[in-house]
């Protein structure tokens, strides 16, 4: 986000939220709408982290994706019954113009004829095929090794850069993530997990556990 907010937004308050987001769809039906694309898409967040595990660990309340910033209309063009609301701190602009669009990373594609949120993406900072974190610029991976993918072929976040995103906020389900993944990673795995985790977050409750 920027310091200064777009005109245009509105301030849902949680139970709209809730009801907008009653409905999201699963990772293969935004699959199938994107098959073909060369883009460097992929699941992000808790559905990331049960495609790489090959199971359902909880539910989710939403379905996120991420897309190189510069991709993002490629995106949007496969999905022209939906309108893309862009998203920051606690404010939604709807059909959100190019103001709306600069000032944010986050967009929820909304179904008009319902008003129900289907997915959300992440409009992420690149260099061409280099993936940038958006928490620390300095990190910086090729998307060739950013992006992994089940066995059916849906791209999704490696797990060690979803948790290095969780670890912001370490919510309830953000706590029970980490704990669930962690037996599962590699050592080399968590040797990555940690070096990202004192490099963004030095000190950060995790990174013992992750280095261990």
């Amino acid at each position: 986000m920027t310091d200064i907010e777009p005109p245009g937004g509105a301030r849902p308050d949680d139970g709209e939220i809730a009801e907008g987001w009653a409905e999201p769809w699963r990772p293969e039906q935004v699959a199938s709408r994107l098959a073909g694309l060369e883009v460097p898409w992929c699941v992000a967040a808790g559905w990331a982290l049960d495609l790489f595990l090959g199971r359902e660990g909880r539910p989710h309340g939403d379905l996120e994706i991420a897309v190189p910033a510069a991709a993002f209309e490629e995106v949007r063009g496969r999905f022209p019954e939906l309108e893309f609301d862009a998203v920051g701190s606690g404010t939604v602009w709807p059909a959100a113009g190019p103001a709306a669009l600069a000032a944010t990373h986050q967009t929820w594609a909304r179904e008009p004829a319902s008003g129900r949120w289907r997915f959300d993406v992440f409009r992420e900072p690149h260099d061409g095929a280099t993936w940038i974190c958006r928490r620390d610029r300095s990190l910086r991976l090729p998307y060739a090794e950013v992006v992994e993918r089940t066995a059916a072929g849906i791209p999704y976040l490696r797990p060690e850069l979803v948790l290095l995103f969780k670890a912001k906020a370490t919510r309830p389900k953000d706590r029970a993530d980490f704990d669930r993944v962690l037996p599962h990673l590699s050592p080399d795995r968590r040797r990555a997990l940690a070096g990202w985790l004192a490099r963004v977050h030095p000190g950060h409750p995790w990174l013992e556990r992750a280095a261990g």
